[in-house]
C-alpha cells in the first residue's frame, strides 16, 4: 500500500537498456520528471553489449536505400511467424510504431541508422524481404562527448569485439573476415586510435570509439545527460508500490544499501531484461534452455521485474521462450559467445556427439538454437555439440576466439583447454569422444556433395540468410567446402541463447496485463520484461531491440498523454 514517499518523480524507468533509455528519453521530451534506476554498476544492459541492430519495416532509410516497404508485409510476415497467442494488436503496434520511433530518435539524438541489405531470416515467408533493408545498424559515436560516463558503459560482447577491446562497425567485420584489400592498414589505423587514447588509456580499456551497441546506449545516454535526466547505478528495485485500487505508483528502490520508496505519478516502466541469468528461474519455466552460463546476457538479468510484476497480479506469457542460439562458451568467461558468422562459411560442419549432422548449420542462430535444444531435450547428445574444420578453414576464417593467422600455441590457455585436434579424422574423434567411423562416415559424405556445392540432407546454402555469410568469393556454394586438409580441429558449440523472449503480459500500449485480462495502471513493460510480439520466433536481425525500442516509445507516449 501507498504512503509518504522518499522522492517522487513523474516516471520511473527500472533498467538501463536501449529501450529502458529511450523511453525516459521521450518522456523526459514531454515535460515529464524522468529517473532512471540501474541495478549494476555499469549501465546500458545487454542492448549495450549487443550488435544494436534494429528491424524496422518501412522506414525512412529504406526508402532512401530505393527500398519501397510496407507495415502490411511486415505483419504479414510476423504474424505467420509468431506464436498464435500473441495478438494481432501487438504486432501491428510494432510494425506500424517502428518506423516513427526510428524517425523520432534520429531527430532527438545523435544516433544515425542505416537500413542494410540484410535478408529477413525466413525471406522465403510472405511477406519476407530477400533483399533485406528491414534490418537497420548504428553508425559509430564519438564517446569522449560522454565524459565520465563512458567509463561505466557496458563493453561489447567478446562476440562483437575484436581481441576484447577493439569496437568495430558491422561494414568492418568483412573487412576483417575475409581480409580485403588493405585489410591490415585498416586494422594498424584502428589499433593505433585505440592505443593512442591518452590520458584515458591510463585509467581504462574502454574504447571510446563506440560502435554497434555501444553507440545506441551511448548515443540514448548523452541526449538524456542534455535533458538532465539521472541514472542511479547500483540501485535496484526490490518491489512495486500499489495504492488501495491496485494502481502501480511507484517502487522500492536500494539506494547505497538502505530501501528508498521512489513515487511515479504517472507510471513505472519495467525494462530490465529477461531471467537469463536466473538459474532458479530457467529450471522453472524454460527447461529446454537450462544452463544460465551459456547464455549472452548480462549478469543483471536476473528476472526481478518480472516477479515484482506477478507479485504486482501481472499475467506472463512464453515464459518456456528464449532467443536461442548456438554459443561457444570458453572456460572462465562470464557468458556464452554468440556464433553468427562461422558456421555459415565454407568448410566446416556442426555434428552432434554420435559424430552425425543434425541441422543446416547455416540457419539463423535462432533456428538453430532452438533444434540444437529440442534434440538436447531428445537425448541426442546435442550439448555440447561439435564444429569441425580444416586447416584450410583455420587459415582463412575466425573460429570464436580461434583467429586465423595466430599460431594454435599463442592461444590463450582456456581457448586451448577446449579446441580438439587430431592429424586425422579419426584421431580428431577420439579426442572429441566420438566414435571414428561415424565422423568419418559423415565427413565423407559432406565432402562428397560439398564439392559440387550441394547439401542434399540439410540445404545449407540455399537460402538468401545462408548465402548472406557464406563466403562471396567461394563456389558453386558460398557455404560449402570439403573437410580435407589436416590438422584437423572440433570446437564445442553448446545450445543457449542471447537472453529470454517469454515476460509480462502487455497489451498494444506495452501496458501490463493482469491475470483478469485488465490493464494493471500505472504499470508497463517493455524488452525482454514484456513477452514478445515475436513469439518463439526471430523473423529478422534486430527483433530484439527494434521492439524494446518501439515499445519503449509507445509505453512513454502513452504515460505521459502524448498519444492524446
Amino acid at each position: 500500500m501507498s504512503s509518504a514517499f522518499d522522492k517522487q518523480v513523474d516516471v520511473l524507468v527500472v533498467g538501463s537498456g536501449a529501450g529502458g533509455l529511450l523511453a525516459a528519453l521521450v518522456a523526459a521530451k514531454a515535460s515529464a520528471d524522468v529517473l532512471i534506476v540501474e541495478k549494476e554498476k555499469l549501465w546500458g544492459g545487454t542492448s549495450a553489449t549487443s550488435g544494436a541492430g534494429i528491424w524496422i519495416p518501412a522506414s525512412d532509410q529504406a526508402a532512401a536505400a530505393g527500398f519501397h516497404d510496407n507495415v502490411e508485409d511486415a505483419f504479414k510476415y510476423v504474424r505467420k511467424l509468431s506464436a498464435d497467442n500473441v495478438p494481432d494488436a501487438n504486432i501491428r503496434a510494432y510494425v506500424e510504431n517502428a518506423a516513427p520511433m526510428l524517425r523520432w530518435v534520429t531527430a532527438n539524438t545523435e544516433i544515425d541508422y542505416h537500413a542494410f541489405p540484410y535478408p529477413d531470416y525466413h525471406a522465403e515467408n510472405p511477406g519476407g524481404s530477400p533483399t533485406g533493408f528491414r534490418t537497420h545498424m548504428p553508425s559509430p559515436i564519438d564517446g569522449r562527448k560522454l565524459g565520465k560516463d563512458v567509463e561505466t558503459l557496458r563493453y561489447a560482447s567478446p562476440a562483437a569485439s575484436l581481441f576484447g577491446y577493439l569496437n568495430w562497425h558491422f561494414d568492418e567485420t568483412y573487412i576483417l573476415l575475409f581480409r580485403a584489400k588493405g585489410w591490415w592498414k585498416h586494422l594498424a589505423k584502428s589499433l593505433v586510435r585505440y592505443w593512442t587514447d591518452f590520458p584515458f588509456r591510463f585509467k581504462s580499456g574502454k574504447d571510446r570509439r563506440l560502435t554497434l551497441g555501444n553507440a545506441l546506449a551511448g548515443g540514448l545516454r548523452l541526449a538524456l545527460n542534455q535533458a538532465g535526466v539521472p541514472l542511479w547505478r547500483e540501485s535496484p528495485m526490490r518491489e512495486l508500490i500499489r495504492d488501495e485500487a491496485g494502481k502501480v505508483v511507484g517502487a522500492v528502490v536500494g539506494v547505497g544499501g538502505k530501501p528508498l520508496r521512489i513515487g511515479a505519478r504517472k507510471g513505472v516502466v519495467l525494462a530490465a531484461g529477461g531471467f537469463d541469468k536466473n538459474q532458479a528461474m530457467r529450471d522453472q519455466y524454460a527447461p529446454n534452455y537450462p544452463n544460465a552460463r551459456f547464455s549472452g546476457g548480462t549478469s543483471g538479468n536476473t528476472g526481478d521485474s518480472i516477479r515484482a510484476g506477478i507479485a504486482a497480479g501481472a499475467e506472463t506469457l512464453n515464459m518456456h521462450s528464449a532467443w536461442a542460439a548456438p554459443v561457444f562458451y570458453i572456460p572462465g568467461e562470464d557468458r556464452g559467445r554468440l556464433v553468427t558468422i562461422e558456421r555459415a562459411l565454407p568448410g566446416c560442419i556442426m555434428v552432434n556427439q554420435a559424430g552425425k549432422r543434425y541441422l543446416n548449420e547455416a540457419a539463423s542462430y535462432h533456428v538453430v538454437g532452438q533444434q540444437m535444444a529440442a534434440a538436447n531435450a531428445r537425448g541426442e547428445g546435442a550439448d555440447p555439440s561439435w564444429i569441425v574444420f580444416d586447416h584450410d578453414f583455420r587459415h582463412k576464417y575466425p573460429m570464436g576466439p580461434l583467429l586465423p593467422l595466430v599460431p594454435d600455441w599463442l592461444q590463450h590457455g582456456a581457448v586451448k583447454s577446449v579446441i580438439k585436434r587430431g592429424r586425422t579424422i579419426c584421431e580428431l574423434a577420439g579426442n572429441m569422444g566420438v566414435d571414428p567411423g561415424a565422423l568419418e562416415a559423415t565427413v565423407a559424405r559432406f565432402n562428397e556433395f560439398a564439392a559440387k556445392g550441394e547439401d542434399p540432407d540439410f540445404h545449407r546454402g540455399d537460402a538468401a540468410y545462408d548465402k548472406m555469410y557464406g563466403d562471396p568469393r567461394h563456389g558453386p556454394n558460398p557455404s560449402l567446402a570439403p573437410i580435407l586438409k589436416a590438422p584437423f580441429y572440433a570446437f564445442p558449440i553448446h545450445p543457449g541463447d542471447i537472453g529470454t523472449n517469454g515476460g509480462l503480459l502487455t497489451d498494444a500500449k506495452a501496458r501490463v496485463l493482469g491475470t483478469d485480462g485488465k490493464p494493471i495502471l500505472g504499470l508497463y513493460a517493455i524488452g525482454n520484461n514484456a513477452a514478445s510480439a515475436m513469439g518463439e520466433s526471430y523473423p529478422g536481425a534486430g527483433v530484439t531491440i527494434g521492439p524494446a525500442l518501439t515499445f519503449g516509445y509507445i509505453a512513454a507516449r502513452d504515460l505521459t498523454g502524448a498519444n492524446a
